[in-house]
């Protein structure tokens, strides 16, 4: 199966201005994720609107796909991106989420030749009252039974194994993920404002796999701080 990364990167962003070219520790934030997905031994293609965006990335061996600035989605974005590009298989690796793990990679990859999509989750307590954090919560074979932004399960008593943050990196079936960005966004989706809420509604199953590795995508001033004082040890 023929296996690539996608890196969707907008320059229009409502939380932090120009996102993928705020500087963290001098590396602009879109080559974090660009050099991540190098390391792990994939093809990666990055899928932006933005001049300025593919000249911070122009000198690494990837390949660069100019996607229209309307796009709604990141999804979107990497199905657009397999108009041009040859795949079977491929991760959609939010270009606001520095951190990249080639362990992670493999295991997603590796569950779709079960599953039609996969993603990631961490355990985090600190994620739990936070509405920007999303939720997921699990069936007993890890399957996403609902993700939201409010605090999911309801906690009445302490159970270590929540909550669970969901890390926003996404492996598709190249013919699930053309499906998806067909079908108009439903209802809970857009109470949520979560794209993949429109998979579970049509009744798609999204493998949940945990990990233990850092993640942290950046959002705002206060994600940026905290995130290069991770990224000063990670790298």
């Amino acid at each position: 199966m023929k296996r690539i990364i996608v890196i969707p990167s907008r320059l229009g962003s409502t939380r932090l201005k120009e996102k993928p070219l705020q500087l963290i520790n001098g590396k602009p934030l879109v080559r974090w994720v660009a050099e991540g997905c190098l390391k792990t031994g994939e093809e990666v293609v990055l899928a932006t609107d933005s001049e300025r965006i593919a000249e911070v990335v122009q000198d690494l061996p990837i390949r660069i796909i100019f996607t229209p600035s309307d796009l709604p989605s990141g999804s979107d974005r990497t199905a657009y991106a397999l108009k041009y590009v040859e795949a079977d298989y491929v991760i959609n690796y939010q270009g606001d989420e520095p951190f990249v793990y080639k362990e992670d990679v493999e295991r997603l990859f590796c569950a779709l030749d079960e599953y039609p999509v996969a993603t990631l989750a961490i355990h985090d307590p600190t994620a739990y009252d936070n509405p920007s954090c999303v939720k997921v919560v699990l069936d007993e074979n890890q399957n996403a039974l609902y993700f939201s932004r409010s605090p999911i399960p309801y906690m009445k008593k302490h159970l270590s194994f929540y909550p669970l943050k969901h890390v926003g990196i996404y492996a598709f079936r190249r013919d699930v993920l053309m499906d998806f960005v067909r079908w108009e966004p439903s209802t809970l989706e857009r109470l949520e404002s979560l794209e993949q809420l429109r998979l579970l509604e049509k009744g798609v199953k999204i493998k949940v796999l945990l990990s233990s590795n850092y993640y942290h995508g950046v959002d705002t001033e206060e994600d940026l701080k905290l995130v290069a004082q991770k990224l000063t040890f990670y790298s």
